[in-house]
């Protein structure tokens, strides 16, 4: 009498047996997780660029203040009203201007 053949020999001779059709089933199921990967990254990604984008409109909103701030901080009648109240300067007369000559 032959001696019965376990069930783990058993699989493997099917396996073989039906090489092509359990390798294109394990070429299915790595697609599928190749795919399900591919969407994650590129929602990761997307949700980054979102955040990237609220990032450079913040900085953009934030720069054009700055210019504002700093035409209004060098607008002539601001610095002459400083120059003269709290620096104490005056525009000198005609007969008190020196020209350096350069050679």
């Amino acid at each position: 009498m032959s001696k019965p053949l376990s069930l783990p020999r058993i699989v493997l001779m099917d396996l073989w047996h039906h090489k092509w059709t359990f390798l294109l089933a394990l070429c299915v199921m790595l697609n599928g997780v190749a795919v399900v990967y591919t969407s994650h990254v590129s929602r990761k990604l997307t949700s980054e660029e979102a955040l990237l984008m609220q990032e450079r409109d913040r900085l953009n909103i934030e720069w054009r203040n700055l210019l504002l701030e700093e035409q209004s901080l060098a607008e002539h009648s601001r610095i002459t009203r400083i120059a003269t109240k709290e620096l104490n300067m005056v525009r000198p007369l005609p007969n008190e201007e020196v020209v350096v000559r350069v050679p």
